[in-house]
């Protein structure tokens, strides 16, 4: 929790969401809720999110910011050991990733395929993601991490289970743009200008070697509570 409350971004999202309730608490007409979901996102993935509406006369979208946790393929230990440690060949690696995603979407209601509440969404994406690998009586334990900027597009169904609470479906995809990747005391930049690169290895060895979002599918269920 220390290393979120450190990242700008996260800072920029608590700000946002601390508005939000501001002109929630001054205006009745404006439109507030919040939803939990879980699903795919690149990995096994649980999602919390808030949503507002009608915070500006005539103003036709929704604001939806939302914070993911996803489990995701790491890549290969091996191969992000040589590209950022050493050549060893000693240990028996065990691995796991995960991505913290920041989510911005702007919803327009669509009147399609006969369903009530039918959104489409699109908005930038902020993720950090990192590969761990822990060499069993290979004294090597490393995290190797990036931090990058995206952009999504999809679309999301409210179906009522009650006045206050909905029953939703959302899918999408995610394009994540390549960014500085970083572990031990090496780092490879998309523009070569990194830091302690080993010998014979390049940003796309890194990028190879630990697999970090790309293109990312999205396919979440859950409820949305209406305040």
């Amino acid at each position: 929790m220390e290393f979120l409350m450190d990242n700008k971004f996260f800072k920029i999202i608590l700000i946002i969401l601390f508005v939000f309730i501001l002109i929630t608490v001054q205006a009745n007409a404006v439109e507030l809720s919040g939803g939990v979901m879980v699903g795919y996102s690149g990995g096994t993935s649980f999602q919390l999110d808030g949503m507002i509406g009608q915070f500006a006369q005539g103003f036709p979208l929704k604001m939806q910011l939302a914070l993911v946790y996803s489990r995701v393929n790491p890549g290969s230990a091996w191969d992000a050991r040589e590209v950022f440690i050493n050549d060893n060949q000693n240990g028996d690696p065990e691995k796991s990733g995960s991505k913290w995603d920041f989510r911005l979407d702007f919803l327009y209601q669509v009147h399609w395929l006969n369903l009530k509440e039918l959104y489409i969404y699109g908005g930038p994406r902020y993720s950090m993601f990192t590969a761990h690998s822990d060499f069993v009586d290979g004294n090597e334990v490393f995290d190797i991490e990036t931090d990058q900027w995206g952009w999504g597009l999809g679309a999301k169904a409210d179906f009522p289970i009650s006045r206050k609470l909905d029953f939703v479906v959302s899918t999408g995809m995610d394009y994540y743009l390549n960014s500085k990747i970083s572990g031990h005391d090496t780092a490879y930049s998309p523009d070569g200008e990194g830091f302690n690169e080993r010998d014979g290895y390049s940003y796309d060895d890194a990028d190879d070697a630990i697999d970090q979002p790309k293109f990312q599918l999205r396919l979440l269920i859950g409820v949305n509570y209406h305040f």
